[in-house]
């Protein structure tokens, strides 16, 4: 789970709090839906946070001082994600303001390693639970538990199922569902052409509209198995404070490092075939990335009010 620097919050980005007259935490939002669902079916919904190293204790802590928002200490855990050296252009290992080697988060891809390193999967099987759905925590709209997308999934036979929105214009930086060699894939908008991105199909709709919005389900079995090895690295160019040959700190203010991280839909090359559901994105996509724009928390407190008929 990232911090919200780019929010301006200095702290975990599950603990924004996006201006609701509620004051709600995106945490306490996402909450929210597994409550509901919870007390529908009568039974407690167990959630799993990944968190980085970084800001692991703040996190648990913020869940101790709001008491687990009253769902119980024992339904919520807690686990690490990995990290991964960061290099500069020339490809050589950066040190942190500590002079140690310096580490970023390895990629919502790397869940699948961390579950089994942390001993979460032996932990949802000791459970009996069959079904997982992973998403980010920047989407407050999210529905963390979906019986109509696990309807899907059973009922198509398939050991995963994902949500994709239409994508709002061919320029949208969004992942796109796709086919790679037969099987289930996402293509990143960075890696698909400008006339690729602009074909239309005989309803006159985008042919590759089926944005990935980072809401998947998937078998426990699927997990178990793409968990035994890592996947895939791309490669992210990013900023970063380093210290430098002259043991002078440097802080930058534009991209100068690489970060290394796995995409969780790399994970569906394991998969002979998944269900797409398509949702609207008024419903179930108001992301909470930059601070103001789009993708702000402005624009994803808009939406969640309009959906939740909030004046």
């Amino acid at each position: 789970m990232d911090n919200g620097t780019r929010l301006g919050h200095n702290g975990p980005k599950g603990t924004y709090d996006i201006g609701l007259s509620s004051h709600k935490s995106i945490f306490e939002i996402l909450l929210d839906n597994i409550k509901q669902v919870s007390n529908e079916y009568k039974v407690k919904i167990p959630w799993y946070i990944m968190t980085s190293k970084e800001n692991n204790i703040e996190t648990i802590n913020f869940f101790e001082k709001n008491n687990y928002f009253d769902y119980g200490k024992e339904n919520i855990t807690f686990f690490t994600q990995g990290e991964l050296p960061m290099v500069n252009k020339r490809g050589k290992i950066l040190l942190d303001e500590h002079k140690k080697i310096k580490k970023a988060a390895d990629g919502h891809g790397g869940i699948f390693y961390s579950m089994r390193d942390n001993n979460i999967i032996d932990d949802m099987k000791a459970k009996n639970i069959k079904w997982v759905f992973i998403s980010g925590v920047d989407n407050i709209l999210a529905k963390l538990v979906d019986s109509v997308l696990l309807g899907l999934a059973i009922d198509n036979k398939v050991q995963a199922a994902g949500k994709s929105v239409k994508k709002a214009c061919p320029e949208e930086k969004v992942g796109i569902f796709c086919s790679k060699n037969g099987r289930p894939g996402v293509v990143e908008y960075t890696e698909i052409s400008d006339e690729m991105s602009k074909q239309k199909d005989m309803q006159g709709e985008l042919k590759f509209g089926e944005s990935h919005i980072l809401c998947n389900l998937f078998n426990i079995d699927v997990i178990e198995n793409v968990s035994k090895d890592k996947l895939p690295y791309h490669s992210a160019y990013k900023k970063a404070n380093y210290i430098n040959e002259n043991c002078e700190l440097v802080v930058s203010d534009k991209p100068n490092a690489y970060k290394f991280e796995a995409f969780l839909f790399d994970a569906f090359a394991d998969i002979d075939k998944m269900a797409i559901m398509r949702v609207k994105r008024e419903e179930e996509f108001a992301p909470v990335k930059n601070n103001v724009g789009e993708d702000s928390p402005e624009t994803a407190k808009k939406l969640y009010e309009k959906y939740n008929n909030i004046k």
